[in-house]
């Protein structure tokens, strides 16, 4: 008998003659995933095993595949070839010693002479002949018993399933540039898109020294702490200093979070289209704060000529968010009181239902061609890797 980890694959199997394409993909990102731990990845039909692992690393290959994008769920069975016979032994010995039980077996290999009812059947008078204390219970078991019968000959005995992140593989979606903040909603919004498809790249703006130092080693480690689901990440970091001054010192205060943001987008569209990334993704959630109202984003897309927009939070509400981020482990690091650009220069009545055509002539006071190609220049480029 051998233990190995099977592992399912979530929505993938929807993809009909594209199928191909996304398990590749999927099974290079678990590679990827393993890759300094000891073991042999198989793909077969709509399954993939970990085989030839030492038990010391089980934990951690499974911790690991929790995280997986595009995985709907592992296990941890036994290997045996297709024979009734092996497969009761296996049966037998993980039922329980005293209670009820089930046996649930899918037949994926339909040469086989009986069906999954009459398979099940056998497998559990098997182990009452073993233990005629215990019963069968179908519907509240103390202990449930699979048993997967696949088409290369082999079965599996499990008795758990641990469910994963589902979704879709990293990659199978391109690539795409999100402005990743400091705050709560940003990282949600990468790891939701991550969670489409998408590898990530990340785009952050600070105004030291208006913004300390910590504010942008904040950042750092979000993208790290996503990095466990989205894989490695490049990060851009972009000063805004100069831009902050200049909206402040020719525009109108109400309007500085509107024009400010609509620089902000020309330069992710700019770095996007760069870096061979295919969208924009913001932690916008509609009427959160004044700049987040349909009349502000609307102003705001509209200097984005060339990518769409992606606002994958836009119907959820903070505790929703707040969830999330906890559930991901950003939130205790978003929560660091170490403020972001957006706080700088913070207009006491930001304007909540800004006009296309009056923001345009407060912002034609400025060279912004000008103040984004200075910022461009002094662009630094971070390189995050998961931590294991």
């Amino acid at each position: 008998m051998e233990q190995v980890i099977l592992v399912r694959i979530g929505e993938i199997y929807l993809k009909g003659r594209n199928k191909a394409y996304f398990e590749k993909v999927q099974m290079e990102n678990i590679k990827k995933n393993l890759a300094d731990i000891p073991c042999v990845l198989v793909r077969n039909q709509n399954r993939f095993f970990v085989e030839k692992f030492s038990e010391e690393n089980t934990d951690r290959i499974i911790s690991r595949l929790k995280n997986v994008f595009g995985l709907h769920s592992i296990s941890l069975a036994y290997k045996v070839s297709t024979n009734y016979e092996e497969i009761a032994k296996l049966c037998v010995m993980a039922a329980p010693e005293s209670g009820t039980f089930r046996i649930t077996v899918n037949r994926a290999d339909k040469t086989l002479d009986k069906t999954s009812v009459e398979i099940a059947k056998y497998l559990g008078g098997e182990v009452l002949k073993s233990n005629p204390d215990l019963s069968v219970d179908l519907y509240n078991p103390d202990r449930e018993i699979s048993v997967d019968i696949r088409e290369n000959h082999t079965a599996y005995v499990f008795m758990e399933k641990v469910f994963c992140r589902g979704g879709m593989p990293i990659g199978s979606s391109g690539n795409g540039l999100a402005l990743l903040s400091g705050g709560i909603d940003s990282p949600v919004a990468v790891y939701k898109m991550a969670k489409r498809g998408m590898r990530m790249y990340g785009l952050h703006f600070h105004s030291f020294p208006y913004t300390s130092l910590k504010a942008k080693e904040k950042v750092i480690e979000l993208a790290q702490k996503l990095a466990d689901y989205c894989g490695e990440m490049k990060l851009f970091v972009v000063s805004f200093t100069e831009i902050q001054q200049e909206i402040h010192r020719l525009c109108p205060a109400e309007f500085m979070i509107t024009i400010m943001r609509r620089i902000m987008m020309r330069i992710a569209e700019r770095i996007a289209l760069a870096n061979f990334c295919g969208s924009i993704t913001t932690g916008e959630s509609l009427a959160q704060v004044a700049s987040q109202t349909q009349e502000s984003i609307l102003v705001t897309n509209s200097v984005v000529e060339k990518l769409p927009v992606f606002r994958p939070l836009i119907g959820m509400d903070k505790e929703e968010i707040i969830a999330v981020a906890k559930d991901i482990g950003t939130f205790d690091t978003s929560i660091l009181p170490y403020e972001d650009c957006c706080t700088v220069f913070l207009p006491k009545n930001p304007v909540i239902k800004p006009k296309l055509d009056i923001i345009e002539k407060a912002e034609s006071k400025l060279d912004v061609e000008g103040l984004i190609e200075k910022a461009l220049e002094n662009i630094e480029v971070i390189e995050i890797a998961p931590i294991r």
